[in-house]
């Protein structure tokens, strides 16, 4: 203790001990000291000088400190001091005075350099993880902190310690749990780090219930009111689930998606929002965006958008979308993710059309957006954000862009003009002085008839006045016009995406381009000068709008035909230079960001200039127009020959494939009925069962009521009693007797019917041989019919059994009736003596005539079940009969079948002939076969048909 009190700035006579020298001494005392005392204080003077003197203490003490933490765990405030020590040496926290002193770079080396010391033995990490089990305040705390600035420095490598360490992150997960919420609030940092770019730990950090403690976690501080803890936990969140196919659907298939909705509630004052606030909302939206990104699987992302609709969750979000006061970034965000919610999800998309803005009077949600889009004044990324989100909208939505179109045809505007539509605002932009109105109204209508021919040849349809007086032009006309005056480089580029987005695959529509006589001209000039940089882009998008019109010809205009088109670009451009020009497009630098990820995302507005669906576009056009420059005409015209031979053979294969699916519809409705009759013996056998468990129960009733019947006889010395009860017995006998009879008669009656319906299957089965001639596909199906009908037949062969059974047990029932009547006729010569004893047997008597009257209600039941099984069967035999008038028309109709395709086949082999001498010259000449695959399967079903045929003759 005197050495402490030294080295701590006791005064002294002598001269004072530099830093290092006092930090030696310091570290030989806590090596060399036996005492728990001695070693403690002296960790705590390393504590206190760890932060000025950083390195020294890393160097010196770090050995020394380990140490302490292997030997000296029975004591938590020693433990606490050495990783308060360690942590001050590793971590790269310093104060402002030190930062002044060193550099930033020198810090990192420094805190990397001693993290890398310390994890170089592994042991060192697995004793910190048992340290941050203990649940002292003292040793838990600074042991977390510890690691959190481990990973920090040295990640990767402190990661795969820990991942092979034994329940090493297990461990980690349970700082979630701890009441105290410092403790639990640096487990969260601890885990964002830990779960940096490590797709394994991730997977472990959310089956170790990760999800539900965080969520937890974010309800209890207030959800999107809550503090930072929010933030930290919605990042860590995020490291879980982003690029994590495993966790994402975990998190979805564990219903954590609803309790996400909660966090999207917003008043109606949305006024004076904290910066914290918007920050959690912003992580909130992002980790929505996580689970629907596009570059997920699309099987993941379609079940997250599919979730977030039924649990209101877009709900929610439209309403922020639509809502007064919310923060710009915050609005801008939220289209963002509504955006992704929406995207190629068919019933989310519908409910996005339906949404209205709360404006009287109400507008639907997407024509407020276009507003916005259109509106120059409106910031630049809210613009790029309603663009991306009327994209997503038309993704794979045709219904949608049925919608967007329509408003734009004559026959739907509103000519009040009291509301305006999504395509006035769209056409409005297109044409207004605005370059980034242009281009982005250009796209969005691309968008609109991306994938559509039909939507392309009806927007041929739509007029433009353009001014009073002048008569209205179309609205390619009008792109065309604005695009030869001269405009802006951003509204040429959008017009041109635009014309060729409507001219590909669509002939009707390159002929109406090609009927003006300005526009070949001025595409044809704008490739064949030499512009500067800038206009090198126009140049490729006019080649391409060239070539477009060349491929996509039907040759309808005599002065614009595929031949004479290519001589043009032969004499004013040169093949050469037009394929050069062509390829400006994919080698511009904006191309390439925009071919990365659906989403607009630009650093200014000049460098909007792709979309991505147009970079589809341009890669799947770009080598075919290439190809059909140098094509000459006679390859077009042999193209021509062969496309249509093709055409005629693929209409002669597909009437074909029509017959044999009709044929195919006939007999899966056969092998219904089929069904329909096996289910119906199946429930007749049930009903045979149940009654043949009756007639068990009937017969010990009978047996019960003879003995009881013999033992009064026995017993009774009244005659006059005897010939009372033998007089009521006698009456129910008979009455028995005739039932049994009739029970007979029915059986038999059922024996027939069923011999009669073994009879018409047994036709059914030789007709169904019969048809299995017809055709290979027809064989498969009739043997399934033999199966059923075999089936049927065995289950007919038990009920036969069964009833035969049934027989027998009337018979025996018969048989005592018999001997019961030779009791009565025993009975009867005693009858004189009548009298006294009739009070004695009366309770007898009364006994018996109620299980008399039990025994006629449970015949008088089973006659009835009898009944029922009657008209079951007579129902079967109705249907039986049906199916065999069905089986007959079927027979005659696969007759004449048979006859058209003989001759079929002979056709098919003449257009086989021709097909082969047709692609022997095509390959002479040196001319790629189109749809070979098809043709060669086409070939091979004619084949086999043939060969069926041989073998039925």
């Amino acid at each position: 203790m005197n050495f402490l009190r030294g080295v701590m700035g006791g005064p002294s006579a002598g001269p004072q001990p530099s830093g290092a020298d006092t930090i030696q001494k310091l570290c030989d005392r806590v090596a060399s000291s036996t005492l728990l005392d001695d070693r403690r204080d002296a960790v705590r003077a390393l504590k206190s000088l760890s932060k000025k003197y950083r390195l020294e203490v890393g160097i010196q003490a770090m050995e020394h400190l380990i140490h302490v933490l292997q030997t000296d765990r029975s004591d938590s405030e020693i433990i606490g001091y050495a990783l308060d020590t360690l942590y001050n040496v590793i971590s790269n926290d310093l104060e402002e005075e030190e930062q002044e002193e060193n550099s930033a770079k020198q810090v990192d080396d420094l805190g990397s350099q001693f993290t890398e010391i310390f994890i170089k033995q592994q042991e060192n990490v697995t004793l910190l993880l048992t340290l941050v089990e203990e649940f002292d305040f003292h040793v838990r705390w600074p042991g977390v902190k510890l690691l959190t600035s481990l990973l920090k420095q040295q990640g990767p490598q402190v990661q795969q310690i820990i991942l092979v360490s034994p329940m090493g992150v297990s461990r980690l997960m349970d700082l979630l749990a701890d009441s105290r919420e410092v403790i639990r609030n640096d487990g969260v940092l601890l885990l964002q780090q830990l779960t940096k770019s490590n797709a394994a730990i991730q997977k472990i950090v959310a089956f170790e219930n990760a999800f539900e403690r965080l969520l937890d976690i974010i309800t209890e501080e207030g959800n999107s009111d809550g503090g930072i803890v929010v933030e930290d936990c919605l990042l860590l969140l995020q490291n879980l689930l982003k690029n994590n196919n495993s966790n994402q659907n975990f998190f979805k298939e564990g219903s954590y998606i609803q309790r996400m909705k909660p966090w999207f509630e917003v008043g109606d004052d949305n006024c004076g929002w904290s910066a914290q606030k918007v920050t959690n909302l912003h992580l909130m939206l992002q980790l929505v965006r996580v689970l629907v990104s596009p570059t997920n699987p699309p099987g993941a992302t379609s079940s997250c958008q599919k979730a977030m609709f039924h649990c209101g969750l877009l709900q929610q979000l439209c309403t922020i979308l639509m809502a007064t006061g919310v923060p710009a970034d915050i609005l801008t965000e939220t289209i963002n993710t509504v955006s992704e919610v929406i995207r190629g999800c068919q019933t989310n998309q519908d409910y996005f059309a339906s949404v209205n803005a709360p404006s009287n009077p109400p507008r639907p949600a997407i024509v407020v957006l276009l507003m916005s889009m259109v509106n120059e004044r409106q910031p630049f990324v809210l613009r790029c954000a309603v663009l991306y989100c009327f994209q997503c909208f038309l993704y794979k939505n045709q219904k949608g862009q049925g919608e967007i179109v329509s408003t734009l045809l004559p026959s739907t505007i509103d000519a009040t003009g009291n509301s305006v539509s999504a395509g006035q605002l769209l056409c409005g932009g297109l044409f207004s002085t605005d370059s980034l109105s242009n281009w982005c109204a250009a796209v969005a209508l691309a968008h609109a008839l991306q994938e559509n021919a039909t939507l392309k040849e009806q927007l041929l349809r739509v007029q433009l006045a353009t001014s009073i007086g002048n008569p209205p032009v179309s609205l390619l006309q009008q792109c065309t016009n604005i695009l030869s005056q001269g405009s802006k480089v951003q509204t040429r580029v959008g017009l041109l995406m635009l014309l060729c987005t409507w001219l590909s695959n669509c002939s009707i529509a390159v002929t109406h381009f090609l009927h003006n006589p300005a526009n070949v001209p001025f595409l044809t000039g704008q490739i064949a000068e030499n512009l500067g940089e800038e206009e090198q882009l126009v140049q490729g998008l006019c080649a391409l709008l060239l070539g477009i019109s060349i491929y996509y010809n039907d040759n309808s205009l005599e002065n614009y035909r595929k031949e004479k088109l290519k001589q043009l670009i032969e004499k004013r451009i040169g093949r050469e230079n037009f394929i050069e020009k062509l390829g400006f497009i994919s080698k511009h630098e904006l191309y390439s960001r925009a071919a990365q990820k659906p989403q607009p995302s630009f650093s200014s507005p000049d460098h909007m200039m792709f979309d991505h669906e147009f970079t589809k576009l341009v890669k799947e056009l770009e080598g075919v127009i290439s190809k059909a420059i140098y094509k000459s005409s006679e390859e077009d015209k042999k193209e021509e020959e062969v496309k249509k031979t093709l055409e005629q053979h693929d209409n002669i294969v597909t009437h074909y494939k029509k017959v044999i699916r009709e044929q195919d519809q006939e007999l899966e409705e056969l092998k219904l009925r089929v069904n329909t009759l096996t289910s119906q013996n199946e429930q007749l056998q049930t009903t045979v069962t149940q009654q043949v468990s009756q007639i068990q129960q009937h017969k010990d009733q009978y047996n019960l009521l003879k003995v009881q019947l013999g033992k009064d006889t026995q017993h009774h010395n009244s005659h006059s009693d005897t010939f009372q009860v033998n007089g009521i017995q006698t009456e129910e006998v008979s009455k028995l007797k005739e039932e049994l009879e009739d029970w007979k008669n029915k059986h038999e009656m059922l024996q027939g019917q069923l011999r009669e319906k073994n009879s018409v299957i047994e036709k059914l089965n030789s007709s169904q041989l019969e048809m299995d001639a017809t055709d290979q596909c027809s064989q498969t199906s009739k043997s399934g019919g033999l199966e059923h009908s075999n089936e049927l037949q065995k289950e007919l062969e038990m009920l036969r059994s069964q009833i035969q059974l049934q027989s027998a047990e009337i018979s025996k029932l018969q048989m005592e009736n018999q001997k019961l009547q030779v009791m009565n006729a025993t009975a009867n010569p005693v009858l004189g003596d009548s009298g006294a004893t009739a009070a004695t047997s009366s309770e007898r008597e009364g006994r018996l005539e109620q299980e008399i009257k039990e025994l006629k209600s449970q015949v008088k039941a089973l006659s009835e079940e009898k009944e029922s099984l009657k008209q079951h069967l007579d129902s079967s035999s109705s249907t039986v009969a049906i199916l065999e008038d069905e089986k007959s028309k079927l027979q005659r109709e696969v007759a004449e079948s048979k006859k058209e395709q003989d001759d079929l086949l002979v056709l098919l082999a003449d257009q086989d002939q021709k097909m082969s001498a047709l692609k022997m010259k095509l390959k002479d000449l040196g001319v790629p076969v189109e749809d070979e695959d098809d043709i060669e399967s086409g070939d091979q079903g004619d084949e086999d048909e043939d060969g069926d045929e041989e073998e039925q003759d």
